[in-house]
C-alpha cells in the first residue's frame, strides 16, 4: 500500500481550519486515514438495538463489519485517484457516536454540484414548518430563466406545480428546473442565513442551476467539505436540523433520490422504491454530477450499526475512463459501509 495511506491510531486531524483546494491537481497527493479496527467503536444505544435479533439478546459483531472498519478497499480507490491529481475529501463517521472512521482532507471546501440542493430543501422544509410557505402554493416554471443540465421537469407538460411536488423533484431527480424555481421563491439569501444558523462555514448554495456559467456568473453553483457535509446528513437523520419536524421532512425528500448508482450500487436497493427495506436497510443520499465532479454524501444504517458519509471528487474529466476511476472509489466505499453496517 502506498505511503500516503495510513491507519490512524487514534490520532486527531489537526488541520481542520478551512483550506482552499489547491489550484492545480498535477502531482498533488492527498493522506488518507481509516481507524484502527481494533479500536471500539462505542455502544450506543442506537447501534445495540440493531443488533438484537428476536430474542432480545445482544449479539456480538460480526467478523465482516469488525474488517469493514478497515476500509482497505476505500483507501486503495482513493490513493489511484489521488496518484491521477484528482482533488479528494472524504469523511465517514460512525452515526451512534460520533467517531471519525476514515478521512481524507475532509477540511477542503469543493465543488459539490447537484448536492446543493440540500441547504435548498432545508430552507423550503422550514419556511413551510414555520408558516412562511404553503406547501401547496403553485409556483410557475416560467418563473425563471429554462435551464435542461438534469431532472424530469422540462420534460413534463405541466407549466406549474406546487412547492411540495417541487421538492420531491429536486431531492429524487435532481431537477434543475424545479431547484432554480424553488430557489427564486424562498431566497438564496434565506439560504445562506439558514447555513449560518446551522452552524456550517463551509457549505453553501452560491448560485442557481445554469447551463453554462458566463465570465458574471458563479463559477460553482454550490461548495462544501465533506466533513460538513457528512455532520449535516448525520443531524438530518437524528433531527437535530432546525427542527424534528424540518429534519424529518428533509430526510422523506431525500430518502426518495433514485441515483444510487456511485456509492447506493452496492446496496443492491431498488432506485425507485428504497424508502422501505425489509432487511432493516437505512439508505439516505444526495449526489452531485458535473463535468469534472463527483460528490455524495448520505447515512447508511443496518442492523451492525450506521455510519454518515461524504466522499467529493474533483478530477480531470477528459475521457470516460477517468470518470470511471472516479465512480470506482464511490463503489469501494459503498462495499465498505455495507461491510460495516452488516
Amino acid at each position: 500500500m502506498s505511503e500516503t495511506l495510513r491507519r490512524r491510531h487514534g490520532a486527531d486531524d489537526d488541520s481542520a481550519r478551512e483550506e482552499p483546494a489547491p489550484s492545480s491537481r498535477a502531482g498533488r497527493r492527498a493522506t488518507f486515514r481509516a481507524a484502527d479496527p481494533a479500536t471500539p467503536a462505542g455502544s450506543a444505544a442506537l447501534r445495540r438495538s440493531r443488533r438484537r435479533g428476536e430474542s432480545g439478546t445482544e449479539t456480538a459483531p460480526t467478523r465482516s463489519s469488525l474488517r469493514g472498519r478497515s476500509f482497505i478497499g476505500t483507501l486503495k480507490a482513493l490513493d489511484v485517484l489521488s496518484s491521477a491529481g484528482a482533488h479528494v475529501s472524504v469523511r465517514v463517521a460512525d452515526l451512534d457516536s460520533g467517531e471519525e472512521v476514515l478521512t481524507g482532507d475532509d477540511h477542503l471546501t469543493l465543488p459539490i454540484a447537484g448536492l446543493g440542493v440540500v441547504p435548498l430543501l432545508i430552507e423550503v422544509a422550514a419556511q413551510i414548518e414555520f408558516g412562511q410557505l404553503d406547501p401547496l402554493e403553485i409556483l410557475d416554471r416560467g418563473s425563471t430563466p429554462p435551464v435542461g443540465v438534469a431532472g424530469l421537469w422540462q420534460h413534463l407538460k405541466a407549466p406549474a406545480l406546487p412547492v411540495a411536488d417541487l421538492a420531491v423533484l429536486a431531492a429524487a431527480a435532481s431537477d434543475a428546473a424545479a431547484a432554480n424555481v424553488l430557489l427564486n421563491r424562498v431566497g438564496l439569501a434565506a439560504v445562506r442565513a439558514r447555513m449560518d444558523d446551522i452552524g456550517l462555514q463551509k457549505t453553501a448554495l452560491i448560485d442557481r442551476f445554469r447551463d453554462e456559467r458566463g465570465l458574471d456568473d458563479a463559477p460553482q453553483v454550490a461548495l462544501a467539505s465533506a466533513g460538513e457535509l457528512s455532520t449535516l446528513f448525520a443531524a438530518i437523520v437524528n433531527a437535530q436540523i432546525v427542527s424534528p419536524a424540518v429534519s424529518a421532512q428533509v430526510g422523506e425528500w431525500l430518502n426518495l433520490n433514485q441515483d444510487l448508482a456511485l456509492v447506493g450500487t452496492a446496496t443492491a436497493l431498488d432506485p425507485f422504491a428504497h424508502e422501505d427495506d425489509r432487511h432493516r436497510m437505512l439508505f439516505v443520499n444526495k449526489t452531485g454530477r458535473a463535468d469534472g465532479i463527483r460528490a455524495e454524501a448520505g447515512v447508511l444504517a443496518g442492523p451492525a450499526g450506521g455510519a454518515a458519509y461524504a466522499l467529493v471528487v474533483g478530477f480531470d474529466d477528459l475521457s470516460i475512463a477517468h470518470r470511471l476511476r472516479a465512480h470506482d472509489a464511490f463503489r469501494a466505499l459503498g462495499a465498505d459501509l455495507m461491510e460495516y453496517v452488516f
